[in-house]
């Protein structure tokens, strides 16, 4: 510590790394300057100094090795890399690690909600921005991450429609007949488009009437196809097919089919791999022919996920079928099972009405009439 010509006072430091370190600002008083020494003798002796030059380094150029460094999935790197690049470099991008503040965080976080690209993507472009700052504290980079505002992370998506059973039906018809079973499939195997465009001859079992899927496929911005298994261990799965729906996929089969065990089930008019690009021409004329309003070919799957939930399915038994290792995703299609509840009340008022029935041995020949007693 040392006194300087304009009366203020400089605080320096030996670190644990034998790397002298000064102050980032002077102090008024030699007192301040203590306290803040002793701070710092503190953190070296509790384990949780950190190099305050560690975390000077642009958020951009962290972010871009925090990329490289992950085994991500096509579509997750994607994604990813247009957050960075469209809705949080803008703003964060030339700051050092060690200068963003909760305040800096919270003020993006406003100017994208107010002229964001929507309440989902800004949930995503939070959770990134979280887990990037996360790395740096676990590097020792910055002490504390300040991403701290509550929930700004969870999604709230909007509520999706759910087909009625003869609306599936309808639209089965609508489309044309190479894709009608893709749309049964969708429903009632509760199978995303990745899986559905991947889907082999040698994973569908028609005599035990089941689907294996282990395989989706995603499409990339480029155009690319890209084949991979599904995003986690969960997403491979045997779905057991309703019976009703067994019918159609023979005759897709038979009819569309690529040959053979490899061969595709589902593929485009040319004979080539679906792509649902191309797809979305076909689907619009189908949900207008069906005089359906707009939905997404994501809602079959919804839809069926929705009518298992309806069975009395418990949470295991959807999370096998959906794919899904987490039950957050399953409870969503629980609130389902909830319809059932004036069914339940029926049946149970049905079982009371049973169990007051006089018995046989209750009642005499001429009408039920009960002898008096005594």
């Amino acid at each position: 510590m040392r006194k300087l010509p304009s009366g203020r006072f400089q605080a320096r430091y030996t670190g644990p790394d034998d790397q002298e370190y000064t102050a980032p600002n002077t102090f008024a008083t030699k007192t301040d300057a203590e306290i803040w020494l002793s701070r710092k003798e503190s953190e070296i002796l509790s384990q949780e100094w950190t190099d305050p030059d560690a975390g000077k380094i642009p958020f951009r150029e962290f972010a871009a090795t925090w990329m490289t460094e992950r085994t991500l999935r096509p579509k997750t790197a994607q994604l990813y890399e247009g957050l960075l690049r469209l809705h949080i470099n803008p703003s964060l991008g030339d700051k050092l690690l060690v200068d963003i503040t909760a305040r800096h965080v919270r003020q993006w976080h406003t100017k994208l909600t107010q002229n964001g690209p929507g309440a989902s993507t800004v949930a995503k472009a939070y959770r990134l921005l979280r887990g990037i700052l996360n790395t740096a504290v676990e590097e020792e980079m910055i002490k504390k991450n300040p991403c701290k505002i509550k929930n700004a992370g969870v999604e709230r998506p909007d509520e999706r429609p759910v087909l009625t059973v003869p609306e599936v039906f309808a639209l089965a018809s609508a489309v044309p007949p190479r894709f009608r079973a893709l749309v049964l499939l969708a429903t009632f195997g509760s199978m995303r488009w990745g899986e559905l465009a991947a889907l082999r001859r040698r994973n569908l079992d028609l005599d035990a009437g089941t689907v294996r899927i282990e395989e989706s496929v995603s499409e990339m911005k480029t155009g690319e196809l890209i084949t991979g298994r599904p995003k986690t261990d969960a997403g491979v799965r045997v779905v057991t097919l309703p019976k009703v729906i067994m019918g159609d996929l023979r005759w897709h089969l038979q009819r569309f089919s690529q040959p053979g065990p490899d061969g595709l089930v589902f593929v485009g008019e040319q004979g080539a791999q679906l792509r649902r690009s191309a797809f979305t021409k076909i689907w619009a004329k189908a949900i207008k022919k069906s005089g359906l309003p707009a939905i997404h070919v994501h809602d079959l799957r919804h839809t069926g996920n929705t009518l298992a939930a309806m069975t009395g399915a418990s949470l295991k038994e959807l999370m096998a079928r959906m794919g899904h290792s987490s039950t957050k995703a399953a409870m969503i299609y629980l609130h389902a099972a909830k319809d059932r509840d004036r069914a339940i009340a029926d049946a149970l008022g049905e079982i009371v009405k049973q169990g007051l029935k006089p018995s046989d041995d209750e009642s005499d020949d001429d009408g039920g009439a009960l002898e008096p007693v005594g």
